[in-house]
């Protein structure tokens, strides 16, 4: 099981988990198959949410790279009970994310995309606190 992202004392957790339930969510158009694609509503803002199968028990969340989309990422990240590898995709890259990614891949492995980190997504998801 992987640790979590935030000691279970750090006032930011409940801010981020009390955030996380008051997303609003419905079906995304355009989607390949093996994806299932969702936007996300919190506070005016909105997030293109894909998860992506990769094979046998492998697969991505793919996520618009603001702060709904890192918001969304981290509490993929915390449920889940492996790490995962954290990249990015460019804007323009991905023409369902037209302004870049944030991409979390289970298992973790090499990725082809930029290497952040889980201080970088709390960092960008504090911004979608209210």
């Amino acid at each position: 099981m992987s640790p979590p992202i935030l000691p279970p004392g750090d006032p930011l957790r409940p801010r981020l988990q009390a955030e996380a339930a008051r997303i609003a969510w419905r079906p995304a158009p355009g989607v390949p198959g093996g994806t299932r694609a969702r936007i996300a509503h919190l506070h005016d803002e909105e997030a293109r949410v894909e998860r992506r199968s990769k094979g046998r028990d492998a697969y991505e969340i793919v996520v618009d790279s603001g702060p709904l989309g890192a918001l969304v990422l981290l509490v993929e990240i915390d449920r889940s009970p492996s790490s995962p590898s954290l990249g990015v995709r460019e804007a323009g890259e991905d023409p369902r994310f037209p302004q870049g990614a944030l991409v979390a891949t289970w298992p973790a492995h090499r990725t082809r995309t930029s290497k952040i980190g889980i201080p970088d997504l709390i960092a960008l998801a504090r911004y979608a606190l209210r």
